[in-house]
Protein backbone atom coordinates (compact mmCIF):
# COMPACT_ATOMS: atom_id res chain seq x y z
CA UNK A 1 0.00 0.00 0.00
CA UNK A 2 1.58 3.65 -0.76
CA UNK A 3 0.60 6.75 -1.67
CA UNK A 4 -3.46 7.22 -2.25
CA UNK A 5 -4.10 3.02 -2.64
CA UNK A 6 -5.35 1.93 0.31
CA UNK A 7 -5.67 -1.86 -1.23
CA UNK A 8 -3.39 -4.48 1.23
CA UNK A 9 -3.22 -8.29 0.22
CA UNK A 10 -3.80 -10.04 3.25
CA UNK A 11 -6.81 -9.88 6.20
CA UNK A 12 -3.60 -9.82 8.50
CA UNK A 13 -2.38 -6.95 6.67
CA UNK A 14 -5.96 -5.54 7.21
CA UNK A 15 -6.13 -5.64 11.03
CA UNK A 16 -2.46 -5.37 11.88
CA UNK A 17 -2.10 -3.13 15.15
CA UNK A 18 -5.56 -4.13 16.76
CA UNK A 19 -4.90 -4.85 20.18
CA UNK A 20 -6.55 -5.76 23.65
CA UNK A 21 -9.02 -3.20 25.08
CA UNK A 22 -9.43 -1.34 22.16
CA UNK A 23 -12.49 -0.16 21.28
CA UNK A 24 -13.90 -1.35 17.29
CA UNK A 25 -17.09 0.31 15.36
CA UNK A 26 -18.79 -2.35 12.56
CA UNK A 27 -20.87 -1.52 10.64
CA UNK A 28 -24.36 -3.78 9.32
CA UNK A 29 -27.53 -4.35 10.17
CA UNK A 30 -28.25 -7.66 11.45
CA UNK A 31 -26.66 -9.94 8.77
CA UNK A 32 -26.93 -7.27 6.08
CA UNK A 33 -23.79 -5.59 5.20
CA UNK A 34 -21.53 -7.03 7.62
CA UNK A 35 -17.81 -6.75 7.50
CA UNK A 36 -17.74 -10.66 7.73
CA UNK A 37 -14.11 -11.87 6.66
CA UNK A 38 -12.92 -9.28 8.86
CA UNK A 39 -14.59 -10.32 12.01
CA UNK A 40 -13.51 -13.70 11.26
CA UNK A 41 -10.41 -12.18 11.36
CA UNK A 42 -10.66 -10.80 14.65
CA UNK A 43 -11.64 -14.54 15.85
CA UNK A 44 -8.36 -15.65 14.26
CA UNK A 45 -6.12 -12.90 15.75
CA UNK A 46 -8.09 -13.95 19.48
CA UNK A 47 -7.78 -9.65 20.56
CA UNK A 48 -9.75 -9.86 23.96
CA UNK A 49 -11.33 -6.96 25.85
CA UNK A 50 -13.01 -5.62 22.95
CA UNK A 51 -15.18 -2.73 23.75
CA UNK A 52 -17.71 -3.36 20.11
CA UNK A 53 -19.75 -0.67 18.87
CA UNK A 54 -22.75 -1.86 16.51
CA UNK A 55 -26.50 -2.10 16.19
CA UNK A 56 -26.59 -5.43 16.85
CA UNK A 57 -24.31 -9.04 17.65
CA UNK A 58 -25.25 -10.91 14.60
CA UNK A 59 -26.58 -14.47 15.42
CA UNK A 60 -25.01 -17.28 17.60
CA UNK A 61 -22.78 -18.11 14.56
CA UNK A 62 -22.20 -15.45 12.22
CA UNK A 63 -21.37 -11.84 12.31
CA UNK A 64 -19.88 -10.41 15.73
CA UNK A 65 -21.85 -13.10 17.40
CA UNK A 66 -18.65 -15.22 17.13
CA UNK A 67 -16.61 -13.18 18.99
CA UNK A 68 -18.63 -13.93 21.71
CA UNK A 69 -17.99 -18.04 22.03
CA UNK A 70 -14.41 -17.25 23.02
CA UNK A 71 -15.49 -13.76 25.21
CA UNK A 72 -13.51 -11.70 23.05
CA UNK A 73 -15.70 -8.98 23.57
CA UNK A 74 -16.15 -7.37 27.33
CA UNK A 75 -18.63 -4.61 26.50
CA UNK A 76 -21.50 -3.71 23.41
CA UNK A 77 -22.92 -0.44 22.40
CA UNK A 78 -25.71 -1.80 20.53
CA UNK A 79 -29.50 -0.78 19.94
CA UNK A 80 -31.37 -4.37 20.42
CA UNK A 81 -30.04 -8.04 21.19
CA UNK A 82 -31.37 -9.25 18.43
CA UNK A 83 -31.07 -13.25 17.16
CA UNK A 84 -27.82 -13.77 19.27
CA UNK A 85 -29.09 -16.28 22.05
CA UNK A 86 -25.58 -16.30 23.21
CA UNK A 87 -25.75 -12.33 23.55
CA UNK A 88 -28.94 -12.90 25.84
CA UNK A 89 -27.33 -15.44 28.06
CA UNK A 90 -23.99 -13.43 28.47
CA UNK A 91 -25.69 -10.39 29.67
CA UNK A 92 -28.17 -11.79 31.52
CA UNK A 93 -25.59 -13.26 33.32
CA UNK A 94 -23.36 -10.31 33.76
CA UNK A 95 -20.73 -11.59 31.53
CA UNK A 96 -21.12 -8.79 29.32
CA UNK A 97 -21.55 -5.47 29.59
CA UNK A 98 -24.00 -4.30 27.74
CA UNK A 99 -25.07 -0.42 26.95
CA UNK A 100 -28.17 -0.32 24.75
CA UNK A 101 -28.49 2.75 23.03
CA UNK A 102 -31.81 3.94 21.00
CA UNK A 103 -30.87 2.48 17.49
CA UNK A 104 -31.22 6.74 15.99
CA UNK A 105 -29.28 8.12 18.62
CA UNK A 106 -26.21 5.03 18.15
CA UNK A 107 -26.26 6.19 14.86
CA UNK A 108 -26.00 9.75 15.17
CA UNK A 109 -23.36 9.17 17.94
CA UNK A 110 -21.17 7.30 15.02
CA UNK A 111 -22.19 9.78 12.53
CA UNK A 112 -20.78 13.16 15.01
CA UNK A 113 -17.95 10.72 15.82
CA UNK A 114 -16.49 10.78 12.55
CA UNK A 115 -17.64 14.56 11.77
CA UNK A 116 -15.51 15.93 14.65
CA UNK A 117 -18.73 16.60 16.80
CA UNK A 118 -18.18 15.73 20.45
CA UNK A 119 -21.58 15.67 21.73
CA UNK A 120 -25.29 16.94 20.28
CA UNK A 121 -28.69 17.00 22.23
CA UNK A 122 -31.61 14.82 21.34
CA UNK A 123 -35.16 14.31 22.76
CA UNK A 124 -34.97 10.04 22.46
CA UNK A 125 -34.71 8.92 25.59
CA UNK A 126 -35.28 11.63 27.91
CA UNK A 127 -37.07 10.50 30.86
CA UNK A 128 -35.95 6.75 30.22
CA UNK A 129 -33.27 4.99 32.10
CA UNK A 130 -31.19 5.82 28.35
CA UNK A 131 -31.67 9.29 29.70
CA UNK A 132 -30.34 9.22 33.42
CA UNK A 133 -27.79 11.10 34.33
CA UNK A 134 -27.06 13.13 31.56
CA UNK A 135 -27.44 16.52 31.45
CA UNK A 136 -30.42 17.89 30.28
CA UNK A 137 -31.49 21.34 28.58
CA UNK A 138 -34.38 22.72 26.90
CA UNK A 139 -35.18 23.97 23.73
CA UNK A 140 -38.46 25.44 22.54
CA UNK A 141 -39.76 24.08 25.92
CA UNK A 142 -39.11 20.64 24.81
CA UNK A 143 -36.43 18.82 27.26
CA UNK A 144 -33.61 17.36 26.03
CA UNK A 145 -30.20 14.72 26.85
CA UNK A 146 -26.67 15.36 25.92
CA UNK A 147 -25.34 12.04 23.92
CA UNK A 148 -21.29 12.07 23.70
CA UNK A 149 -20.21 10.94 20.03
CA UNK A 150 -18.45 7.74 19.57
CA UNK A 151 -14.93 6.94 18.34
CA UNK A 152 -12.84 3.90 17.78
CA UNK A 153 -9.48 2.75 17.85
CA UNK A 154 -10.48 0.67 14.80
CA UNK A 155 -13.55 1.07 12.42
CA UNK A 156 -14.10 -2.25 9.81
CA UNK A 157 -17.14 -2.11 7.38
CA UNK A 158 -18.82 -3.32 4.32
CA UNK A 159 -19.11 -1.89 0.61
CA UNK A 160 -19.99 -3.34 -2.93
CA UNK A 161 -17.50 -1.79 -5.11
CA UNK A 162 -14.44 0.62 -4.37
CA UNK A 163 -12.03 2.12 -6.59
CA UNK A 164 -8.09 1.50 -5.19
CA UNK A 165 -8.40 5.01 -3.50
CA UNK A 166 -10.76 3.46 -0.89
CA UNK A 167 -14.14 5.92 -2.73
CA UNK A 168 -16.42 3.53 -1.72
CA UNK A 169 -20.23 2.49 -3.01
CA UNK A 170 -22.33 0.52 -1.22
CA UNK A 171 -25.57 -1.48 -2.70
CA UNK A 172 -28.79 -1.13 -0.92
CA UNK A 173 -30.21 -1.76 2.17
CA UNK A 174 -26.64 -3.23 3.18
CA UNK A 175 -25.64 0.84 3.25
CA UNK A 176 -27.12 0.95 6.61
CA UNK A 177 -24.40 1.86 9.55
CA UNK A 178 -22.03 1.61 7.10
CA UNK A 179 -20.88 4.80 6.19
CA UNK A 180 -21.40 6.44 10.05
CA UNK A 181 -19.26 3.39 11.58
CA UNK A 182 -16.33 3.42 9.18
CA UNK A 183 -16.13 7.92 9.32
CA UNK A 184 -15.76 7.06 13.21
CA UNK A 185 -12.91 4.91 13.58
CA UNK A 186 -9.55 6.48 13.82
CA UNK A 187 -8.06 3.84 11.84
CA UNK A 188 -10.75 2.49 9.06
CA UNK A 189 -10.48 -0.67 7.63
CA UNK A 190 -12.88 -1.94 4.80
CA UNK A 191 -13.91 -5.08 2.89
CA UNK A 192 -15.55 -4.98 -0.47
CA UNK A 193 -16.95 -7.07 -3.32
CA UNK A 194 -15.26 -5.17 -6.20
CA UNK A 195 -12.13 -3.00 -6.73
CA UNK A 196 -11.75 -1.43 -9.85
CA UNK A 197 -9.33 1.28 -10.96
CA UNK A 198 -9.71 4.71 -10.16
CA UNK A 199 -11.47 6.83 -12.32
CA UNK A 200 -14.27 4.23 -13.10
CA UNK A 201 -16.95 4.75 -10.75
CA UNK A 202 -18.74 8.10 -11.42
CA UNK A 203 -18.27 10.22 -9.03
CA UNK A 204 -22.05 10.89 -8.38
CA UNK A 205 -22.27 7.18 -7.70
CA UNK A 206 -19.81 6.93 -4.98
CA UNK A 207 -21.59 7.12 -1.09
CA UNK A 208 -18.50 8.05 1.09
CA UNK A 209 -14.65 9.63 -0.61
CA UNK A 210 -11.79 7.64 0.25
CA UNK A 211 -10.68 9.91 2.62
CA UNK A 212 -12.61 8.38 5.42
CA UNK A 213 -10.29 4.57 4.55
CA UNK A 214 -7.33 3.47 5.56
CA UNK A 215 -7.23 0.21 4.44
CA UNK A 216 -9.16 -1.91 1.85
CA UNK A 217 -9.27 -5.35 1.15
CA UNK A 218 -11.76 -7.30 -1.71
CA UNK A 219 -13.13 -10.95 -0.27
CA UNK A 220 -15.59 -12.96 -0.80
CA UNK A 221 -18.82 -13.34 1.28
CA UNK A 222 -21.24 -15.83 2.00
CA UNK A 223 -24.35 -13.41 2.34
CA UNK A 224 -26.23 -15.44 5.10
CA UNK A 225 -30.04 -14.65 5.49
CA UNK A 226 -30.58 -13.62 9.42
CA UNK A 227 -34.61 -14.83 9.14
CA UNK A 228 -35.78 -16.90 6.00
CA UNK A 229 -39.27 -16.46 5.48
CA UNK A 230 -41.47 -18.60 2.70
CA UNK A 231 -44.82 -18.78 2.04
CA UNK A 232 -46.72 -21.65 1.98
CA UNK A 233 -48.41 -23.15 -1.27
Amino acid sequence: MSGLDKVVGSYEEAMAGLKDNMTLIAGGFGLCGIPENLINEIKRKGTTGLTVVSNNCGTDDYGLGVLLVDRQIKKIVASYVGENKRFEQQMMNGELEVELTPQGTLAEKMRAGGAGIPAFYTATGYGTPVGEGKEVREFNGRPYILEQAIQGDFAIGKAWKADRYGNLVFRRTARNFNPMAITAGKIAVVEVEEIVDVGELDPDDIHLPGIYVNRLIQGNFEKNIEQRTVRAR
